[in-house]
């Protein structure tokens, strides 16, 4: 239960170290001070958001699974970086000169900035970031579980008892736990996003904190790997020499699986929301890519540096029912290694947080302000109109929408069991995103690209990736029946997802890939030829294409008065009333204007641009302002329709947030450590009464008995030999319990020294059964197995204390007319089973979990000791490499010894 316990705790402190880092990244942003902050390696470190659960446990599962076929998932990207100056510089540039702020953005901006374009661009991105939510889910649930299998169940029900956090004991429940993750993920994304994206164009705080997690997760894998090849496989040659004679380490390659994923990958580097996000928008500088062309790469090479060792030496070391998913974690707790297993563990949750912060956050922007914002503009009428509410209702659509996200996240996880392995889950999700490349291609390199070819393609690739892969994904009968998934759709036996055109026996990723890429890459040509981009896509094709020939500057406007007019409404709507009319008195009165209304000059609308882009993002800014200028006869709800970058609010709300969330995490931890502390005191009491008792007991009867003798005149002998006795006894009673308190802590120091005999376990009850007298007091005992007569190679005088407690007991609490006590040996898998069973009502419910803990008595009016018994027996047999625990529902008193020791069989 501590090796829990401390997890969450190491889990929390690292958020909110991430927290700090962030909020300290904007702060420094914000005061000019951090020039390092826009460096080549912060940015190069902000691209390992690519390596999640997936990266860093994943690998090492598909390794094992497939080989080297994990390899594809860095070569993908490391083909990208490689040819930066051919596409990436691109899109960077594009990123910069139109002020796009996500990939729906590009999209919709590139062919006219199409509102219906945007939104299915968005519910193509919820539908394919969503499995890969569940992926983040499943390897912080499973990390979790790997950590909980060590801990037994009685200790994680008394953890429960005693007031422990339940999402830290439930681990066995791998549904609530996702739940309790995905909840919590969720309420620090909206604190974590509001309070760290400030009011500027980027994200410093979001990406400082990437890098920040780059490090750690790089960090912790290859502390893995290190004590993987030179602490268990004696070295790099013989861990070669391992990997060589292991299937893992042989080439294989079938049916153009690995071009398929090598294209996925590449593509899914270059369409995943949160991959754009720091690879276009929160690039501050083209030259950075020139470094992060080499630097990303070997920081790929690096994080798989060590997959295939790692498999090899878990397929080796582990059981064969052990998940490969888990041997970066699993292989340190086998070992013993728990520091290095938690530092494993904060990696892969490091690279789960950093991907479900980012992904969620894009998506919320995504989703907020391309579905969200234009169907509240139309039901709310003119409630668009009021100062201000814009501002708020994109803040709450975007933290609902981060709920959304994460609990269809969730909800994939539910459906499809959370069983299916994190490489098939990742690649579900890169199969889905990877359907916005050839709109997003074609609409780089290609001027005749439009509208109409970018819905039709899209359209066609999502519907077969969604029926021939993600509904299959989720199971049998689970979404799509069993009929559909023999027979086809319709009963057409061409139309099974998994054999579409009756094309059979191909991998299901290379099956789904290969026809929506062929059906999605042919409609969006072919529709494109057929059809005309309307005037605006025909210009914004223009300025894609050509780019490097459009680089200047952001183009001056000027006007009247009455634009002047219609940037107020706006500003204000956006602003807020008072700091709009603000900003607008200042400009007329540094052009020597009086009033509220300045001359809408070129560097007039760039400064209004700039203070507008705090709260509806760049791209916005510079489309409302740049339709206003051009005259053109849209609405602001269409405006408004187009807005691609994230909402913020005003700097003194969200300082105010900030202020807010900081007042209520310390009075949560206030609170949390004000119980701590009454629980310690309440126990402080308990223990330092049960002692006092038990000491003053036998201490007050010797000096009563003692007084006695010493002032008792003309006493008979029969009565001094009888307060003498007395006296006796009561000094017996309080050695024992000095005894045993010394004994407890003897064994919880682990200072204790074990004397290893040879002895027969048939030998070791007898002598039990006759310390204790038992049966010559009433207590009936049968004996099953037994007559094996085996030989135990242990501390024998240690575990007859443990034998000798628990007849003890039986005969001290079996309420029975006629006490009986079973005791049953078997020889279970080399381990030793002993179980010792009475016939009474056995120990209460409510008393099952507590009875191994110090000063613990199942009844006060039976016990005569200091219930310090089973707390010594559970310490003994934890240094002696077993375990006692209780049996409920045995119709007795039943408890279990297991002693996992080699045992033979005596000689006959």
């Amino acid at each position: 239960m501590g090796t829990l316990n401390t997890l969450v705790a190491v889990c929390l402190g690292y958020v909110a170290l991430l927290f700090v880092v962030a909020f300290w990244a904007e702060r420094e942003a914000v005061r000019g001070r951090a020039r390092w902050l826009r460096s080549p390696l912060v940015y190069t470190l902000s691209l390992s958001i690519y390596c999640t659960g997936w990266t860093f446990y994943g690998a090492v599962g598909f390794a094992a699974r497939s080989g080297l076929e994990f390899l594809t998932i860095y070569i993908g990207p490391t083909l990208v970086m490689l040819g930066w100056w051919w596409g990436l510089r691109k899109l960077v540039r594009i990123g910069r000169t139109q002020r796009i702020t996500s990939i729906a953005d590009l999209v919709s901006s590139r062919y006219g900035k199409s509102p219906l374009l945007a939104v299915f661009v968005t519910l193509i991105a919820v539908a394919g970031t969503t499995p890969y939510i569940a992926l983040q889910l499943q390897s912080v649930v499973l990390s979790f579980a790997s950590f909980s299998d060590n801990v037994t169940q009685e200790a994680a029900q008394a953890a429960v008892n005693a007031g422990a956090v339940p999402g830290a004991v439930a681990f066995a429940d791998h549904n609530a736990t996702a739940l309790w993750v995905a909840a919590g993920l969720a309420l620090f994304t909206i604190l974590f996003g509001t309070r760290n994206l400030g009011a500027n164009e980027r994200h410093h705080g979001v990406v400082m904190a990437i890098a920040l997690e780059a490090v750690v997760k790089l960090f912790a894998l290859l502390a893995v790997g290190a004590f993987v090849v030179w602490g268990l496989g004696g070295g790099v040659s013989a861990t070669l020499e391992r990997i060589d004679a292991s299937p893992i380490g042989q080439w294989q390659s079938q049916d153009g699986r690995w071009a398929a994923l090598i294209m996925l990958s590449a593509a899914a580097f270059l369409t995943l929301p949160r991959m754009f996000q720091v690879l276009v928008v929160e690039n501050e500088d083209e030259s950075h890519l020139r470094t992060a062309a080499w630097a990303f790469p070997t920081y790929l090479m690096l994080m798989s540096l060590f997959v295939v060792p790692i498999a090899v030496l878990g397929l080796d070391l582990m059981p064969q029912d052990a998940n490969p998913d888990q041997f970066v974690l699993t292989i340190p707790l086998s070992q013993g290694r728990e520091g290095l297993a938690m530092l494993s563990f904060i990696g892969g949750f490091s690279s789960a947080t950093s991907m479900v912060i980012v992904a969620s956050l894009a998506l919320a922007t995504m989703v907020s302000n391309h579905i969200v914002m234009p169907i509240w503009l139309r039901v709310a009428e003119g409630g668009a109109m009021i100062s201000g509410d814009v501002r708020q209702v994109v803040l709450l659509s975007r933290r609902l929408s981060i709920g959304g996200v994460l609990g269809l996240g969730y909800l994939y996880f539910y459906l499809s069991g959370g069983g299916i392995a994190l490489a098939s889950i990742g690649l579900v999700s890169f199969a889905g995103v990877a359907q916005v490349l050839p709109a997003l291609m074609g609409g780089v390199f290609w001027r005749g690209a439009n509208r109409v070819g970018a819905i039709a393609g899209l359209s066609v690739g999502f519907i077969i990736w969604a029926y021939t892969l993600f509904l299959p994904s989720f199971g049998p009968d689970a979404v799509l029946s069993a009929t559909i998934m023999e027979n086809g759709l319709f009963g057409y036996s061409w139309l099974r997802p998994q054999a579409l055109f009756g094309i059979a026996g191909l991998d299901p990723v290379v099956h789904s890939v290969l026809w929506s890429a062929a059906f999605n890459t042919g409609v969006f040509v072919l529709v494109s030829l057929l059809t005309f981009p309307q005037p605006l896509e025909r210009l914004q094709g223009a300025q894609f294409v050509n780019v490097f020939q459009h680089t200047g500057n952001p183009q001056g406007w000027s006007g009247g008065i009455a634009q002047s007019e219609d940037l107020m409404v706006m500003a204000q709507r956006i602003l807020g009333p008072r700091e709009a009319q603000m900003l607008f008195q200042n400009a007329a009165a540094a052009q020597g204007l009086a009033g509220y209304l300045p001359d809408p000059t070129p560097e007039f609308l760039q400064l209004l641009e700039r203070e507008m882009s705090g709260s509806v993002g760049a791209a916005t800014a510079h489309a409302m302002v740049s339709q206003i200028m051009g005259r053109a006869t849209v609405s602001v709800e269409d405006l408004l329709a187009v807005a691609d970058e994230t909402a913020q609010m005003m700097e003194h709300q969200s300082q105010l947030e900030a202020k807010s969330a900081e007042l209520t995490r310390t009075a949560r931890q206030l609170r949390a450590a004000n119980d701590k502390l009454t629980q310690l005191s309440v126990q402080k009491d308990a223990f330092l009464s049960q002692i006092s008792h038990e000491l003053r007991t036998p201490m007050t009867s010797i000096r009563s008995f003692s007084e006695i003798l010493r002032d008792g005149e003309g006493l008979e002998q029969e009565q001094l030999s009888k307060y003498a006795n007395i006296i006796h006894q009561e000094a017996i009673r309080l050695t024992r319990l000095l005894d045993d308190l010394l004994d407890l802590s003897v064994l919880e120091n682990g200072q204790v020294s074990l004397n290893v005999q040879s002895g027969s376990l048939q030998a070791l009850i007898d002598h039990a059964l006759a310390s204790t007298g038992v049966e010559a007091k009433g207590l009936r005992i049968h004996t099953r197995g037994l007559e094996l007569d085996l030989m135990l190679e242990t501390d024998l005088d240690r575990l007859s204390q443990v034998f000798i407690n628990l007849i003890a007991n039986a005969h001290k609490y079996c309420d029975a007319p006629r006490p009986a006590l079973t005791i049953r040996a078997a020889q279970r898998d080399n381990h030793l089973v002993l179980d010792f069973t009475d016939n009474g009502s056995g120990v209460p419910r409510d008393k099952q979990d507590l009875i191994f803990e110090k000063f613990a008595r199942v009844s006060d009016q039976k016990a005569g000791g200091a219930g310090l018994g089973l707390a010594i027996c559970r310490e003994i047999m934890a240094r002696l490499g077993g375990a006692i625990t209780y049996l409920p529902g045995q119709g007795g008193a039943s408890f279990r010894v297991t002693l996992p020791m080699r045992m033979r069989q005596a000689a006959e």
